[in-house]
């Protein structure tokens, strides 16, 4: 049993996110406002894109770290549909897969919540939401140390094209932050100038600093019709987040100024979709980044 944790009774004031949790299999059981939470247990695109694999593993150990959370809001419900794999290598089959079943969750109004499983994960995210609501504009805020926005090679998509996949459908809306200038080659950056898309450094995100933050997060939000948030852990100092598939030693860590901006996006109305990306427990100590991922998407869950 994944969901489970400390139980202290079933009134509400004494209950965690265990306790709430609802198994699904039926989409037509969904209802506005639920959660629907799926897992994308899939790392084909980091295969493919040669990094390290593992973080197909990652969605029913991030369960597992969310699930002692206290429950704050008396109307939370949660909703999960489990997972979805790729045994076959077909990872495009994959991608559809999930993009279908957000489309149901989003067009009943409820909230899409997807747990990774490599960066793939994004263009079927998007995917949905564009399946549910194709003449909207979706913004999409990714909190990354990469652009992912790289040409595939061939035919095959991997964990790092899905912005340059996206591009390609039409005007792209998105804010990229926590960018490495030594993670993304000159081509990379001049591909997110050619595409429109708007980033942050890493170098930037810093206390004082705040308000310039704030106002890019706002000028896309103002743009669009509604948003999708998706998180790369590997944006995270290796110190706090070990476990990902590729590492970073220079990364930005989840302190007042990241939580700051981070809940800045979360209020945002407009969101109605997040997933979070690259957890590979098989790199991980003491599942540090697995219950840092699972911090950060409980902030969306009690907002």
């Amino acid at each position: 049993m994944i969901w489970q944790g400390r139980d202290d009774g079933d009134d509400f004031l004494s209950q965690r996110i265990f306790q709430k949790v609802v198994l699904e299999s039926n989409l037509a059981n969904i209802a506005e406002n639920d959660f629907v939470l799926q897992g994308f247990a899939v790392d084909e695109g980091v295969r493919r894109n040669k990094g390290r694999v593992g973080a197909k593993a990652a969605p029913d150990i991030i369960r597992k770290n969310m699930s002692n959370f206290p429950v704050i809001r008396p109307d939370f419900v949660l909703k999960d549909y489990g997972n979805i794999y790729c045994e076959d290598a077909n990872l495009e089959k994959s991608q559809n897969q999930l993009a279908k079943k957000v489309a149901s969750a989003l067009l009943k109004k409820a909230k899409s919540l997807v747990l990774g499983g490599g960066h793939e994960v994004t263009f079927a995210h998007y995917s949905g939401i564009r399946k549910a609501f194709p003449d909207k504009k979706i913004g999409i805020i990714n909190i990354d140390a990469h652009f992912d926005n790289r040409e595939p090679a061939g035919a095959l998509a991997t964990s790092g094209t899905g912005f340059w996949q996206i591009a390609r459908q039409g005007q792209i809306f998105s804010l990229h932050i926590g960018i490495q200038k030594n993670s993304n080659t000159l081509k990379l950056f001049d591909t997110a100038h050619q595409s429109g898309m708007k980033y942050i450094l890493a170098d930037e995100i810093f206390f004082e600093n705040l308000p310039h933050i704030y106002h890019t997060i706002d000028q896309l939000v103002e743009q669009t019709d509604m948003l999708y948030l998706t998180i790369c852990m590997d944006v995270f100092n290796a110190a706090i987040a070990p476990g990902v598939s590729a590492t970073a030693y220079n990364g930005i860590f989840a302190d007042p100024t990241f939580m700051h901006f981070f809940r800045h996006i979360l209020k945002c109305d407009e969101l109605v979709a997040m997933d979070i990306a690259e957890v590979n427990p098989e790199y991980d100590e003491r599942e540090k980044t697995a219950r840092l991922a699972a911090s950060l998407l409980n902030e969306w869950l009690m907002m």
